[in-house]
């Protein structure tokens, strides 16, 4: 069955049978946590392996590996707008950098399947258009609140996190550290 998914509007193929629908969660868990360690090009019997499910399942979800790509990358992008949606309520400095922490995560397995996925594909346009159209809202209300830049636009803003995490740290607390410096930098004082 197809479903059309909330947040990217795109076609995603979900079971309809709740054993067959957490296999097919499990599978895309499995494959965000083995891409994101071993690459794309990671062997989709660990995939498997690691969701408890036999390669014929798999494949009957993913008939590709584009097609579990695309899924997982999809699923990330939910997430990602999901937490955005859920931080609309909270203080805006808070539910900015909530939302900031949150990227980092997500920008882990983007990471990964950037490799495979080109930033021409409809698939990576969608999704770049839906995370848009769920951070900016964060970005602008802290903003009108007076405790982020009004010069920063939700460009710059996705440029700078996306720079800090695509560099290479000695852990992660020297990540977070400067991330939090680039924070400092964004926020504006009284």
């Amino acid at each position: 069955m197809a479903d059309s998914s909330p947040t990217t509007g795109l076609a995603v193929r979900r079971p309809q049978r709740a054993d067959a629908r957490r296999n097919f969660d499990a599978l895309l868990a499995a494959a965000r946590d083995v891409f994101a360690d071993q690459g794309t090009d990671a062997s989709l019997e660990e995939v498997a392996r690691r969701a408890g499910v036999g390669i014929g399942t798999l494949y009957r979800n993913f008939p590709t590996r584009q097609d579990l790509f695309e899924s997982v990358y999809i699923s990330e992008v939910e997430e990602l707008c999901a937490a955005a949606r859920a931080l609309a309520d909270r203080d805006p400095w808070e539910a900015v950098v909530a939302w900031v922490h949150r990227f980092v995560g997500y920008v882990a397995t983007k990471r990964a399947l950037l490799e495979a996925l080109s930033h021409a594909s409809p698939v990576f346009r969608a999704c770049r258009a839906e995370i848009e159209v769920a951070g900016e809202p964060l970005l602008q209300r802290a903003q009108d609140a007076g405790v982020v830049r009004a010069d920063l636009t939700f460009d710059d803003f996705l440029r700078l996190i996306s720079g800090i995490t695509s560099g290479t740290f000695t852990d992660d607390a020297q990540r977070d550290r400067v991330l939090e410096i680039a924070l400092d930098g964004v926020r504006t004082r009284p």
